[in-house]
């Protein structure tokens, strides 16, 4: 597993996909209770017969669905998308693989597959098996009609353990979250994550979080760590990509071989983090400028340091990524950068559109 900052106060966070699995380990489920409120006119609380009794026809109607994908390097999970067979999962369970083999849930033998295209700045990727028959596609729900307090599933392949299922809740939503850029990770920022209680470990990233009528509402991606534990897991803190993100992307990859339409905004640089006198990051550092591009509009130019957007500082490069996450394509900025004579300037940027690769 990796670290990685996660835009919060006192936890760090891990990708959740492509580690490989150990001999022999286990993963815990948290209790999930249904909410209730002190008001007499509430329904009678769920018996927990017939709370097991739907967790067990979700399992059984959305676990055929979920595939392990092995590479060269680690595995992870995935949701069969259509009856074409193709596959979502994220881009960092590819990483750099474009032929993988695909093991259903439930079982049966490997097929080979093959990438069709990662969105490395959302994390997300489609495969798609050589021999579909006998998949069957999940079914997606509105993730914009998830409600904190929901009861829900994650379903995947943690630690290498097929077809493994935990319960939790919606903890929260709108989170931001980001990866490290390296070999085995998009350096992804992900907007408007869910954060769920229910148990996500490495293998589970691209897998899915189900809602009780068996709808999947995320893909898990991220879980997090509690640094004055030396890294050990923070139980209870994951994030998973929305479900309509996740569909949007993967039908554009599917009818155009690319994303043709990100919804993202771009500032139109390409910079790194800048070391202070005092040894602390200190701003972004702006390295080239993408021409026509809104910063070069605006006037800002290679050498530039930009230590806030719209008031909120950019200490780091994942600082700014997180902020231009949360804005849209066409969105006016207001930039604070110091230029290279050391002189403070606020500039304003017109974003534009992030540019799939």
């Amino acid at each position: 597993m990796r670290e990685i900052a996660a835009g919060l106060a006192a936890a760090a966070v891990l990708l959740t996909g492509c580690g490989p699995p150990p001999s022999t380990t286990g993963a815990t489920t948290p209790t999930a209770t249904m909410p209730t409120s002190p008001s007499p006119t509430t329904s009678p609380p769920v018996s927990p017969q017939s709370l097991e009794a739907a967790y067990e026809k979700v399992i059984a109607d959305v676990l055929p669905s979920i595939v392990q994908i092995n590479t060269k390097v680690g595995l992870g999970s995935g949701i069969v998308l259509d009856r074409s067979g193709h596959i979502v999962t994220n881009a960092h369970v590819v990483g750099q693989a474009t032929q993988m083999t695909v093991t259903i849930a439930t079982g049966g033998a490997p097929r080979s597959a093959r990438l069709v295209k990662s969105f490395a700045a959302g994390d997300l990727a489609v495969i798609k098996v050589d021999k579909a028959d006998g998949l069957r596609p999940a079914r997606f729900g509105d993730s914009s009609k998830v409600r904190v307090g929901q009861i829900v599933l994650a379903m995947g392949n943690p630690l290498g353990l097929s077809g493994s299922v935990t319960d939790g809740i919606v903890s929260a939503l709108g989170r931001t979250v980001s990866e490290p850029q390296d070999p085995g990770s998009p350096g992804a920022t992900i907007a408007g994550a869910i954060q769920t209680s229910a148990a996500i470990n490495p293998g589970n990233s691209g897998g899915a979080l189900v809602d009780l009528s068996g709808s999947v509402i995320g893909i898990p991606t991220l879980a997090a760590t509690d640094p004055q534990l030396g890294g050990g897991a923070a139980p209870g803190i994951g994030f998973a990509i929305p479900s309509n993100t996740a569909t949007d992307i993967a039908r554009q990859i599917i009818k155009n071989g690319k994303v043709t339409n990100s919804h993202r905004a771009a500032l139109g640089i390409r910079g790194s983090t800048v070391i202070g006198s005092d040894g602390q990051p200190a701003g972004v550092g702006v390295a080239s400028v993408e021409r026509g591009g809104g910063a070069e509009k605006a006037g800002i130019r290679p050498g530039d340091v930009i230590t806030s957007i719209n008031g909120k500082p950019t200490n780091t490069m994942a600082a700014l990524a997180e902020i231009i996450t949360t804005l849209r394509p066409g969105a006016r900025a207001k930039v604070t950068l110091i230029r290279a004579d050391g002189t403070d300037q606020t500039v304003t940027v017109t974003l534009g559109e992030l540019q799939a690769d």
